[in-house]
């Protein structure tokens, strides 16, 4: 599967800065609306070693209320969670709506398919079963009412490789590359065999998997936050204003609101009629004739009144 995937897409400066700054600024009113409407949204990222997985979750996280989220970086379990079943670390970092609207999990449950799956950390009967556990899992999510997105951010072999130099050769960059990662590199063959297992098997319609071309880090980060926006726009039924100050054309709010209008129109033509109708002049009901108007004043003035 992941040899079909097309990784030459790429944006200029122009493009991914204008893009950046509009999916950055809608999806800080969609936070503010997950709190309002009372829903949860979970992020999930899993991919290559140096994808670009961080820089994406920093751009997705720039902009918002930092009251409003968390990031879960995912390493081995340690302490009370290697004592439990491997997704209890997970459930018990679930948070309300009114307290975290946005959880993101940097690596996260899918570790029991991929790399405990490959390192012997787990019985070759645990990790099979764990297909379905996750999908049971992520199925509760959704129906409680989590908006949830999983997001493989694909690269090729040789884009590592020259990410993994240049993390070397840069000073400040040099901690985030170990001999671990030389390790895994090793085994990308059998790696690369465990990541289509896991999205044909965990690809669901209640979670479905959004794998990123990420050769390009500028096109992976928009193609995230585009896909986050359009989603959770669509789960909320929620419309961006334009520059008008209305909803964006073809929303169904929009459309309600121009019904709405259209009738008020309506309405108020009928009342315009009617009040035109009660102006006139009503008719005398003994003769069938219009009543006669008041008699005039007399003239103030010195002239005498008519008839004298």
């Amino acid at each position: 599967m992941l040899d079909t995937i097309d990784l030459s897409a790429t944006l200029t400066k122009e493009e991914y800065v204008h893009s950046l700054i509009r999916y950055q600024l809608q999806l800080r009113a969609l936070a503010y609306q997950l709190y309002v409407q009372k829903r949860p949204l979970a992020l999930v990222f899993e991919g290559w070693d140096a994808a670009g997985k961080g820089g994406a979750i920093k751009r997705v996280t720039e902009k918002l209320d930092p009251r409003g989220y968390e990031v879960y970086s995912i390493a081995a379990p340690q302490g009370e969670d290697k004592t439990h079943h491997y997704l209890w670390r997970f459930w018990r970092r679930l948070k309300p709506p009114d307290e975290k609207q946005i959880l993101i999990f940097d690596r996260s449950w899918y570790g029991r398919v991929m790399v405990e799956r490959l390192e012997g950390f787990c019985t070759e009967e645990a990790w099979k079963r764990a297909y379905r556990e996750i999908n049971d899992f992520e199925r509760q999510l959704v129906d409680f009412g989590t908006i949830l997105l999983k997001f493989w951010v694909h690269i090729s072999k040789e884009e590592q490789l020259k990410r993994f130099e240049l993390r070397q050769d840069t000073p400040y960059k040099a901690w985030k590359l170990t001999s671990e990662d030389w390790r895994n590199r090793e085994k990308w063959d059998v790696y690369a065999q465990a990541v289509d297992d896991m999205l044909l098997k965990t690809s669901t319609i209640t979670a479905p998997w959004t794998v990123v071309e990420g050769n390009d880090k500028w096109y992976a980060r928009v193609r995230i936050l585009k896909t986050i926006v359009d989603r959770v726009s669509r789960e909320l039924d929620y419309a961006f204003p334009d520059s008008t100050g209305k909803g964006e054309k073809g929303s169904t709010k929009v459309k309600k609101d121009d019904e709405t209008e259209k009738e008020k129109d309506k309405m108020g033509a009928k009342n315009r009629g009617k009040e035109k109708l009660k102006k006139k002049p009503k008719k005398d009901k003994k003769k069938g004739k219009p009543e006669k108007s008041p008699i005039p004043r007399v003239p103030t003035s010195g002239a005498p009144p008519p008839g004298q």
